[in-house]
């Protein structure tokens, strides 16, 4: 059926599985992801056809769940500012066609700490070692300048792109143009890319071809997926104070702490997300979500189905709670699959072929 001018495109292919959904036929691109987390860039490039022949990510437990789920050619598990000062590394990975990072976002993200955090050393959860998180999109374009990709991709939180966070944008774009490649970003939005979930990320495409990135069509008209059509399982149990808190809850709470705003006069458990049937899903956090209609917690197919996951990922601990620090660490992969699409699209690979043969 033709998509009319006024007439939203309906997503059919968020419930999918490795087994079956992978096309058979490659488009010949190479792809390595640095910090890969769970491998939701990775399944999204599969989904466009790519060939993702490695990955780099510091978090042990994570990078068990990858290569679970993944078996990757080139598996390096360690800080990325380790894996810069290799001198080992394989010629593939300097013939790469797309160089994919989704560097930890916990600094800029909204609902953390932001400025207070930027430039601290810390231990956080994503590298399970004391480090700075807010210099790693730095770290990363040494990796571009070690590796020289014909496109590198960033993916990161909304966050980065407002208030005083704006300067790290500016010094993005002035450090990829230092070292030979342009640079243009995108703020998309999950709900208007047929994912059920109102995720919303930035993302940096960088390339040292002759190409105009203008072209590059990054506009999504999707129709929204409400809850209800993805919810899928027994939901969890809850404690006697969640389930009070629960049947006091209306439509229009949106988490816990609205309801003990309400009832108690005290702001907390505003991370605890509550989720009614005729609402998307807002972006997953791993401190627990919750059905409204139901009065339980998320499901571990709820989180997987949230994530646009594939029916047959293997979350390694099959728990509710792993799977929503998974997904919500990762990209979700037919996200990631539109923005592979697209590129593709432009034709920047195409040119790329011409100059090598050319040269």
């Amino acid at each position: 059926m033709q998509i009319g001018m006024f007439e939203k495109q309906k997503s059919t292919d968020w419930k999918w599985s490795m087994k079956d959904d992978y096309p058979k036929q490659k488009n010949g691109l190479k792809v390595f992801s640095l910090c890969a987390c769970g491998g939701g860039s990775t399944m999204g490039y599969k989904l466009a056809g790519c060939d993702v022949i490695g990955c780099n990510e510091i978090d042990p437990k994570m990078n068990a769940v990858y290569v679970a789920n993944h078996n990757p050619k080139f598996n390096y598990l360690e800080d990325i500012r380790d894996f810069n000062k290799r001198e080992d590394l394989p010629k593939e990975l300097y013939n790469l066609d797309i160089l994919d990072s989704s560097p930890p976002c916990t600094s800029f993200s909204m609902a953390g700490d932001r400025e207070k955090c930027w430039g601290v050393e810390k231990k956080f959860r994503e590298g399970q070692k004391s480090q700075t998180l807010d210099d790693l999109f730095f770290i990363t374009i040494e990796t571009v300048n070690k590796l020289k990709p014909k496109v590198a991709i960033f993916e990161n939180v909304e966050g980065l792109t407002l208030g005083n966070a704006w300067s790290y944008v500016q010094r993005i774009y002035k450090e990829l143009n230092n070292i030979g490649y342009k640079v243009k970003h995108w703020l998309l939005k999950g709900e208007n890319m047929g994912i059920p979930q109102t995720r919303h990320r930035v993302f940096f495409i960088a390339t040292r071809l002759d190409f105009d990135l203008e072209k590059i069509n990054m506009s999504f008209d999707y129709e929204v997926i409400q809850f209800k059509e993805i919810k899928e399982g027994i939901c969890g149990a809850v404690s006697e104070k969640c389930k009070q808190l629960l049947d006091l809850a209306t439509t229009k709470d949106r988490n816990l702490a609205d309801i003990l705003l309400r009832v108690e006069g005290r702001n907390s458990r505003f991370n605890e997300m509550i989720v009614w049937d005729e609402n998307v899903c807002p972006t997953i956090h791993n401190h627990g979500s919750y059905r409204g209609n139901d009065k339980g917690k998320f499901s571990l197919e709820d989180y997987r189905n949230v994530a646009t996951f594939p029916q047959d990922y293997d979350f390694v601990i099959n728990k509710a709670s792993n799977a929503a620090y998974i997904v919500g660490m990762s990209v979700p992969p037919i996200m990631m699959k539109r923005v592979a699409e697209r590129l593709i699209e432009s034709g920047i690979f195409k040119l790329g072929e011409q100059n090598a043969n050319r040269c």
